[in-house]
């Protein structure tokens, strides 16, 4: 019978203590790269894309932690990276010794050039973890550009709404694409979902144009959305084809850049009364100026965080930050630490004591 009960506490105290969900985060903030540098994406490693100034030219970039390294170019002087996926793969693109644009994609230091539809230029944007790589390419005779989608070095043009312009963002790991369409007749653009090729219409919030950036593996989509009567663009949530306007920090404009798979949404707003911006996380339709979790070396320095670009499934993001006082541009890194709030630590200390107890009464016994 004791035993029984000792084992019965232990599962309480393990049922208690995991159905307790740790929602306290703490975030770490970094700088990355030298001066005029920029951080576009992260994946689940933690491992952060983007590009740099050498002096000379810009380059793509890959961090990992304290290691940088430059991924180079495909001939031609400048080069930039976009997207991650979890093994490493890098997308983004390159110019060649013709000083055209194209598509690129890195395993570790050798880059791939993933061509064109016939026009002369292309740039890869996103890539899910099975190696599918998302973006656009000028269509041939330079009278367009389409969203296109890349599998290995096989190209399918994934076309528009009717409109003559198309270009593809992100993709998940199953295969859905997002990004915009211009519309047949029309001189505005849609956020558009691409599966299997077929083409959705996400619409906006009201305003003539929007454009999707991101997706996480339930198909949630980010991106922005013109709202209903004016200029002004908010960061936007698709489910499905209903917009949830997720707002701003109080200003006018506001852009999602990345979802990760908890739901949590990545990139910037502006502040009331004010032009500038700000890097935003949103929890649902909260908004956070992640600014508030940078620590006073860093404000006192002139550091302020932009945009986030990325954001991975731990809530670790990265993006752009602008110091004013120095001009300076420099990529960032927010580490986010899951921290146990206090009532779990009170459940497991309480369900520490019921097993003592157990224990001691059990001792008696004998």
């Amino acid at each position: 019978m004791n035993i029984r009960l000792i084992g019965q506490a232990a599962i309480a105290m393990a049922s208690l203590v995991f159905s307790c969900t740790a929602s306290a985060t703490n975030y770490t903030t970094t700088l990355i790269g030298g001066r005029d540098s920029y951080a576009a994406s992260i994946n689940n490693a933690g491992q952060v894309v983007g590009l740099y100034n050498n002096g000379f030219s810009y380059h793509a970039m890959l961090w990992n932690g304290a290691t940088a390294t430059d991924l180079g170019t495909l001939g031609g002087p400048y080069s930039g990276a976009r997207g991650i996926n979890d093994a490493g793969q890098v997308v983004g693109y390159a110019y060649t010794g013709s000083w055209n644009r194209h598509a690129v994609l890195w395993n570790g230091t050798t880059a791939t050039d993933l061509g064109t539809l016939g026009g002369s230029n292309s740039a890869a944007y996103g890539i899910n973890n099975t190696g599918q790589v998302v973006g656009y390419s000028d269509i041939t005779g330079n009278s367009g550009s389409h969203a296109m989608l890349w599998s290995g070095t096989t190209a399918t043009d994934l076309g528009t709404l009717g409109g003559s312009n198309s270009s593809a963002s992100g993709i998940n790991n199953a295969g859905q694409v997002v990004g915009y369409s211009y519309i047949a007749g029309d001189s505005s653009y849609h956020a558009t979902r691409w599966s299997d090729a077929t083409a959705t219409n996400l619409g906006t919030l009201g305003g003539a144009s929007s454009e999707a950036l991101g997706i996480n593996d339930m198909g949630q989509v980010v991106g922005w959305s013109n709202i209903d009567g004016t200029f002004a663009q908010h960061a936007t949530l698709w489910n499905g084809t209903t917009a949830t306007d997720l707002g701003t920090l109080g200003g006018v404009n506001s852009v999602a850049h990345d979802i990760n798979a908890k739901g949590q949404v990545a990139g910037w707003s502006n502040t009331t009364g004010s032009n500038s911006k700000r890097a935003t996380l949103w929890n649902g339709t909260l908004a956070t100026d992640l600014n508030s979790y940078l620590d006073s070396t860093l404000v006192n320095a002139g550091w302020i965080l932009e945009s986030a670009k990325g954001i991975n499934d731990a809530g670790s993001l990265a993006g752009e930050a602008y110091n004013t006082i120095t001009n300076e541009r420099r990529g960032f890194l927010i580490s986010a630490v899951a921290v146990p709030e206090p009532q779990t630590y009170a459940l497991m200390l309480a369900g520490l004591g019921l097993i003592a107890g157990a224990a001691r009464r059990r001792s008696k016994l004998q």
